[in-house]
């Protein structure tokens, strides 16, 4: 079934690496990467890939420019040894928060990585929960976008909460139609926060909008935590509003700069990501909870490779 597919991972994130390689019983490819005394990134792919169908995995997580290069160069590797097609599976893409022109003389950093992947020889992408969705039209190549919404909504209703009692808020006005797939699997009300953001790095939040929180528990799901800020705010809104529990769900934990102490400090029940970045810095977050997303993305490139639908796994 999988003659002519090969995995090779950077090192970003092996640890999801070997949990996809292990969904599809292929093993990754022996690779060496490591860093010439300048900072320079080395890469010899021990593996014949004339061919054959590759797919590279690799987060731009932080720290996203080494991150990047890598995912480059690996590129570049595998289109010299004559691979037939190259898929890049970036299960979190970096770059992605400027993705239009909102002031003068600023780039659009997520066209930019485009054209660097597109450039450096990529055929295809596979990635998860971009922080806008029309960074698909950037790249002049198929996309296969996923999202981290059911894997989310499955451990909730795990939990066997009392739905009815359930309100899921949005972070964010950017965020209401993300958090209106939730309400609808989970059968949930729907609140709003009013965010301010008063720079890159401050934001307020000063009122809720929607379904009364009083006595009931709040989920409060974004695509992404970085530094913690919006976040944090918004279930300090949650529990201003009468709130009874809070849990926090995310696709991708970030959790740069002072998250883990911000999130450790919240009145929170739960953190909630996927595995789409490593979670070694969240050591320190003990109401953290992981859930995978490797049978999604393996199943994804089983279907990719078999030239099958993948619109199934989009919903």
């Amino acid at each position: 079934m999988y003659d002519h597919l090969t995995l090779v991972s950077g090192r970003a994130h092996v640890r999801l690496a070997r949990e996809i390689s292990e969904y599809l019983g292929v093993p990754l490819a022996n690779v060496e990467l490591a860093d010439f005394p300048d900072g320079e990134t080395s890469v010899r792919l021990n593996h014949n890939v004339r061919g054959r169908d590759v797919f590279l995995i690799q987060p731009t997580g932080p720290p996203v420019n080494q991150n990047l290069m890598e995912l480059l160069i690996l590129i570049d590797t595998c289109k010299r040894a004559s691979a037939e097609r190259i898929t890049t599976v970036i299960p979190y893409f970096g770059y992605a928060r400027q993705d239009r022109k909102d002031a003068g003389r600023v780039p659009i950093t997520s066209k930019l990585v485009a054209n660097l992947l597109t450039e450096a020889g990529t055929d295809r992408v596979l990635t998860m929960d971009l922080h806008a969705a029309q960074i698909q039209g950037f790249f002049d190549l198929p996309v296969d976008h996923l999202y981290g919404a059911p894997i989310l909504d499955e451990y909730f209703r795990s939990l066997a909460l009392p739905l009815e009692d359930v309100v899921v808020v949005s972070p964010d006005e950017g965020s209401i139609k993300r958090a209106m797939q939730h309400v609808e699997r989970l059968g949930a009300h729907l609140a709003i926060v009013d965010k301010r953001r008063d720079s890159a790095t401050v934001t307020r939040q000063a009122n809720l909008i929607g379904a009364p929180l009083e006595g009931r528990t709040a989920i409060v799901f974004d695509d992404l935590i970085s530094t913690g800020g919006s976040i944090v705010g918004a279930v300090e809104t949650c529990r201003r509003f009468g709130a009874r529990d809070i849990y926090v769900g995310a696709t991708h934990g970030v959790f740069c700069g002072p998250a883990i102490p911000r999130l450790a400090g919240a009145d929170i029940r739960e953190v909630v990501v996927t595995n789409s970045l490593p979670m070694e810095q969240a050591q320190g977050l003990p109401r953290l909870r992981t859930v995978s997303i490797a049978p999604m993305l393996g199943e994804a490139i089983r279907r990719i490779h078999r030239n099958e639908s993948v619109s199934v796994l989009f919903d």
